[in-house]
């Protein structure tokens, strides 16, 4: 069973909805926490670090 956890940017200003991460050595899974029943995400753990490292590089106010 995975252990679920949600963002830290999800708070009562956010309507307290926003995505759940649960991650593994092998994979990490995301799906809405306004409907933990339905589909999740899996990516392979290198691949969804690589997406995430590009956001922080690529975020609005960073130079590209």
């Amino acid at each position: 069973m995975d252990n679920w956890r949600k963002s830290s940017y999800s708070g009562p200003d956010d309507g307290n909805e926003c995505v759940e991460i649960a991650d593994t050595p092998t994979r990490v899974s995301i799906r809405d926490s306004k409907a933990p029943a339905r589909a999740t995400l899996t990516f392979p753990t290198e691949a969804f670090t690589t997406f995430v490292e590009a956001l922080k590089t690529h975020s609005p106010g960073r130079p590209a």
